[in-house]
């Protein structure tokens, strides 16, 4: 498990698979990057909102389940709200996912 902060605090324990769909986190947690996160296995994030964490948390659990190339049919929309798109963007693009 790891443990994933907020910048306002609040801690989202996601599975480790989930965490390395995110290429930083797999750097940050891995063994051979020499990250304190490895270690410890909790990642703080002082510039990512609460309610922008939630939804990567949930898009590392969709990808995980849907790259398989077993469910490759009828894979569902991973919806968006538009009020959060751009900020989203910017987290995910900072996670490298």
């Amino acid at each position: 498990m790891v443990k994933l902060i907020s910048a306002e605090g609040f801690e989202f324990v996601i599975d480790r698979q989930a965490a390395m769909v995110s290429n930083t986190l797999r750097s940050m947690l891995s063994s051979s990057g020499g990250f304190q996160e490895s270690d410890s296995g909790e990642v703080r994030f002082p510039e990512i909102s609460t309610p922008i964490l939630e939804k990567l948390c949930q898009y590392f659990y969709y990808k995980l389940r849907y790259s398989n190339p077993a469910n490759q049919k009828n894979i569902p929309e991973f919806k968006i709200e538009p009020e959060i798109a751009l900020e989203l963007l910017m987290a995910a693009n900072y996670l490298d996912t």
